[in-house]
């Protein structure tokens, strides 16, 4: 894969953008410290993301971290005590700005976790569509240890993804829970072994590649609005279903089902 911006080499570890064919990948990369997210690193982000949204080639985004150990240890605990020494106060742009922007990627997403995941990081993970984890991780919401009342759209992507029984558990608790049962409480959509992370993802990306991004772009908007509590039938079925009865991809996928080859789709709009 080749890399499109490389992190400054005066900063040393921030975020890396890799793009390669239909696929763009944002790593974290502090593996010293456990790919902690620092808030010069929002910005970088915040950036990448503006970036994608507007390249129509893409059909993936994957956000992973560097090594083996940590996918992430979370937002850095001095970034939010002012009184902290080195603290450089609040960041420009919030970190729940950046997920927030990350949520409505127009593309698929997927969290592919190298390592275990703690505090903010789970909220960047919740935040993609899937979540594909190595085997032996765990991960912990650690709020309530540290004093901090965790902000809103954090916690409604917590109840939403996994209902809210669980998001209780995991904030009110601060409980570390294995791989095991990241996937039974449907944190996790697979775990697979380490070998196996990047065939994974390689699958994923082959399935977009053959779909219509009009239409799964179309849906994740909607099934979105429709999670958050902003449903409005007449207004999803004259921006997406009405209008893709008429579109040149329905049209291609139909002629395409009919003589069994493969589709060729437009360019999102």
């Amino acid at each position: 894969m080749s890399n499109v911006d490389q992190q400054d080499p005066t900063a040393g570890s921030l975020p890396v953008l890799s793009i390669a064919g239909a696929r763009a990948e944002i790593r974290l990369n502090r593996p010293r410290q456990h790919n902690r997210i620092e808030p010069c690193d929002l910005a970088v982000i915040d950036g990448y993301l503006d970036r994608l949204a507007q390249d129509k080639s893409l059909r993936l985004v994957v956000l992973t971290g560097t090594g083996e150990k940590t996918f992430s240890s979370g937002y850095s605990l001095n970034a939010l005590d002012a009184n902290a020494p080195g603290s450089v106060g609040r960041p420009a742009i919030s970190l729940e700005t950046v997920i927030d922007k990350l949520e409505d990627l127009p593309q698929p997403t997927v969290c592919a976790m190298n390592g275990s995941i703690y505090g903010a990081a789970t909220d960047f993970a919740l935040a993609c569509d899937f979540r594909i984890g190595v085997r032996g991780i765990s991960m912990v919401m650690p709020a309530a240890k540290i004093g901090i009342h965790y902000y809103a759209q954090g916690m409604r992507r917590y109840v939403e993804r996994l209902g809210l029984t669980t998001a209780k558990r995991l904030f009110m608790s601060a409980e570390k829970i294995d791989s095991d049962e990241m996937l039974r409480i449907g944190f996790l959509d697979a775990a697979v072994e380490r070998a196996e992370l990047a065939a994974r993802i390689d699958d994923m990306l082959r399935t977009y590649e053959h779909l219509a991004p009009n239409a799964v772009q179309g849906m994740k908007r909607d099934l979105n609005l429709i999670a958050r509590g902003r449903f409005d039938a007449q207004e999803m079925n004259r921006s997406g279903f009405e209008r893709s009865l008429l579109s040149a991809d329905l049209a291609e996928g139909l002629a395409a089902h009919e003589e069994k080859r493969a589709p060729k789709f437009s360019l999102p709009d």
